[in-house]
């Protein structure tokens, strides 16, 4: 299967220059992320390259190229080394300190946002009703 995005998207969309190791990495992370979106759809019953090939205005396969681009950036900001903290607090004689990670679990897969499955129509919101006392078959 083909990727959504390109190396040459990533480095057009993104304006930055990456250093030859880091587009290797981009390079190696654009099937990953493409098939992670894919295996998303199909949990919803859905074929993302079908929904890009029924779109007639080609819109659609924007939105997935871009949202790809997104997440493999996501996926670059991460550090290599040690965990990614987001909060960091220490204190002095009695030593204390605590932190919140950024990116919990960390990865692909959470690097892929609830909004990003929003955009691509993967996730809607459900409504159900919620019987607050009890049941009603009285």
């Amino acid at each position: 299967m083909s990727t959504f995005a390109t190396l040459n998207d990533v480095l057009e969309l993104t304006g930055k220059a990456y250093t030859a190791t880091e587009q290797e990495r981009i390079s190696a992370l654009l099937p990953l992320v493409s098939d992670a979106l894919r295996y998303e759809a199909f949990k919803v019953n859905k074929d993302m390259d079908e929904m890009i090939s029924a779109d007639a205005s080609g819109a659609y396969g924007s939105i997935v190229k871009m949202t790809t681009v997104d997440i493999v950036c996501r996926v670059m900001r991460q550090s290599l080394e040690g965990d990614p903290m987001s909060q960091e607090s220490q204190s002095g004689l009695g030593y204390s300190w605590s932190g919140t990670y950024a990116v919990p679990g960390g990865g692909i897969s959470g690097a892929i946002m609830r909004n990003d499955l929003k955009r691509l129509g993967l996730r809607r919101q459900r409504m159900g009703v919620i019987p607050l006392w009890g049941s009603s078959t009285e």
